[in-house]
């Protein structure tokens, strides 16, 4: 239920390393140059993986500095006051690092909670999203009190009917114009259809109100992790698409004198389909598990193909009747944490988003720190910001997961795999 509410950056782009016959290969726009810059440490962050010097590719003249050390941090959120949050869903808390002259000091906000993940502050309200419910707090000075929950039931691993099995249960929360809030409710697995017929419905993007029961703004998003509200009000989600999809035209993609139609193979895999970063609308819907986004010069305004699957003839859904989606980043990036910043160095406001990296990509896709610029009401297309966390055979120290814009201009990135809070500033 829900009761009161109260580049100078870029060139490192993708890396696309398969081209796919009889299909265009998809291309990033890039501008401007990312240059080395040795990733600094303050006084006590210094434990692995930064015991070596570690280098990043950055804009030029920017500093990236290891400004915290937090095991398992996932999502980030400001307070009122200029401290940062941090949740940490492994350890069912939420940290709060509070900026001092050198590095931050940390203390726990609240703990006790089910793997909580999305963080969003409207006034002095802190919402914290479960994976079953998703909780409102007042926040002053450093402490919460009064917590309630404002919307419950929400499924996860603790689900009687999912027997334990769900891939996506952390969920993400976004406040939005009016007092509306905006969860996220990711798949069960990677094909799940009976995920659209659910009660509640899984693969959503859901809306609630003060005093009423939440409903589906959004289906079909598979794992809407991103998730946040643009200057203009608008909900955005950045969505991990689906794994080892089919190859789903009438060709010989693979030189075999044979059609591949139905078949899955690496060399499609590797970028497809890519991950849509798009603008929801009440009953909008992003087509999984029966359709797929289709890359091609770009993500930008791509539309969907069917997945020969589980959509073979198309009479589970029409993927020509799907709007085109507005942006995207190369398949199997696992976008996490989605931002918006008025104003990221000198490259004015924009979306930030922290990119994993792939698990099943060959060669595997690199993790970094990604920026799209506003642009009328729309975002521009994909820009590198970060990036390096992978090194040349593949093996990784460091995965951010997101990036906000702090007080004092600077960039703050989370990466739960260097257990660390990167400080990134401009020249």
């Amino acid at each position: 239920m829900i009761t009161s509410v109260g580049r100078v950056v870029v060139a490192a782009g993708l890396a696309f390393v398969a081209a796919v016959p009889d299909a265009e290969s998809p291309r990033v726009e890039t501008s401007g140059a990312l240059t080395p810059t040795i990733v600094r440490t303050l006084p006590g962050t210094a434990s692995a993986p930064f015991d070596r010097v570690r280098r990043l590719q950055a804009p030029p003249g920017w500093t990236v500095t290891v400004w915290a050390r937090v095991p398992s941090a996932r999502l980030l959120a400001w307070t009122p006051d200029r401290r940062l949050l941090v949740s940490r869903p492994e350890f069912g808390d939420v940290v709060a690092l509070t900026p001092g002259r050198s590095a931050p000091t940390r203390r726990t906000l609240v703990s006790g909670l089910n793997k909580p993940h999305g963080l969003a502050f409207a006034g002095s309200t802190l919402y914290v999203a479960e994976s079953d419910q998703v909780d409102a707090f007042t926040y002053r000075a450093g402490a919460l009190t009064g917590k309630r929950v404002v919307v419950d039931d929400l499924p996860d691993d603790r689900s009687p009917e999912l027997r334990g099995q769900y891939s996506h249960e952390l969920k993400s929360v976004a406040a939005g114009p009016g007092g509306a809030l905006y969860v996220s409710v990711g798949s069960t697995g990677n094909i799940s259809a009976a995920d659209r017929s659910a009660h509640p419905e899984r693969a959503t993007i859901l809306r609630a109100v003060p005093g009423g029961r939440p409903t589906v703004f959004a289906r079909g998003v598979r794992n809407g992790t991103g998730l946040a509200i643009a200057p203009d009000g608008a909900v955005w989600t950045a969505v991990n698409s689906r794994d080892q999809v089919a190859y789903p035209h009438d060709r010989d993609l693979d030189g075999d004198g044979r059609s591949d139609l139905g078949a899955v193979l690496q060399e499609y895999v590797n970028d497809h389909p890519f991950e849509p970063l798009a603008r929801l609308t009440r009953g909008r819907d992003l087509g999984w598990p029966y359709c797929n986004p289709e890359p091609g010069p770009g993500y930008t305004r791509r539309p969907f193909v069917r997945d020969v699957q589980t959509n073979p003839d198309g009479a589970k859904l029409d993927c020509a009747s799907l709007p085109p989606v507005e942006q995207g980043v190369g398949a199997h990036s696992a976008p996490l944490g989605l931002s918006f910043a008025p104003e990221v160095g000198d490259l004015g406001p924009g979306a930030l988003l922290g990119l994993h990296g792939s698990w099943n990509r060959t060669p595997p896709r690199a993790p970094e720190v990604s920026f799209f610029a506003w642009r009328g009401g729309t975002l521009g297309a994909q820009q590198t910001l970060l990036t390096g966390f992978q090194l040349p055979d593949g093996s990784r120290w460091g995965r951010p997961v997101m990036a906000v814009r702090g007080p004092d201009d600077a960039l703050y990135v989370s990466d739960d795999k260097a257990d660390a809070i990167y400080r990134v500033t401009a020249r």
